[in-house]
């Protein structure tokens, strides 16, 4: 069970790591795009902060999994290391331009505050990981981590709600995604904390 779950969690990461692909190969402006406004869709720095975000937060999910593996970091670290920055990079790109792109969220307010508290969690989380690796100290690291990369995760579980909630639940799009801008990630970060606090509780007993 332990290593099916493990898999669909690698899978979901690729899939969605790779999606953004979609929108330099295809014409994707009958999908989430079609719910904004013309003139946010012809504004040029918009556009680049679109694809700045989809693109690099795409590679940062990609990359994120791999560290996750106490065998894989143990026997490579130096490309644990490397992966790490590439990680990082990404992360600062995509984090910043998520955050610009917050105040143009469909729906307005509501969805804006949802992204936009996303956007900082997401730096925050990050930042803190790198300060405490700054500092070897690899335990808040880690923690700091799997905090990060669950607010990574957002972008997966995004695409796993919205048409859950369109077709399944039978609600229309700009009702679901008031509730998604949410949804999307404080589900995350709770089950990233309850890992946290056990590994923490583990620890303590050795």
């Amino acid at each position: 069970m332990k290593n099916f779950q493990w898999g669909l969690f690698i899978f979901c990461a690729v899939c969605i790591g790779l999606y953004p692909a979609t929108y330099l190969l295809f014409d994707m402006s009958q999908g989430l795009l079609s719910s904004k406004p013309a003139e946010v869709l012809t504004n040029s720095y918009w556009k680049f902060q679109f694809y700045q975000h989809i693109i690099f937060g795409g590679v940062a999910l990609l990359v994120g999994w791999w560290q996750f593996s106490k065998k894989w970091r143990m026997k490579y670290l130096n490309t644990h290391r490397l992966v790490g920055k590439i990680y990082f990079f990404a992360f600062i790109l995509s984090g910043f331009a998520g955050l610009y792109l917050a105040f143009y969220a469909t729906g307005g307010l509501i969805a804006s505050l949802g992204f936009g508290s996303l956007a900082v969690l997401w730096l925050f989380t990050t930042v803190r990981a790198y300060i405490s690796i700054r500092k070897k100290d690899i335990i808040a690291h880690e923690h700091w981590m799997i905090r990060s990369y669950a607010l990574t995760f957002a972008a997966v579980t995004l695409r796993i709600w919205l048409p859950l909630f369109q077709f399944g639940f039978g609600m229309k799009f700009m009702d679901s995604y008031l509730v998604i801008a949410w949804l999307c990630w404080v589900p995350n970060l709770l089950v990233a904390e309850w890992i946290v606090q056990n590994k923490l509780h583990t620890q303590k007993v050795l």
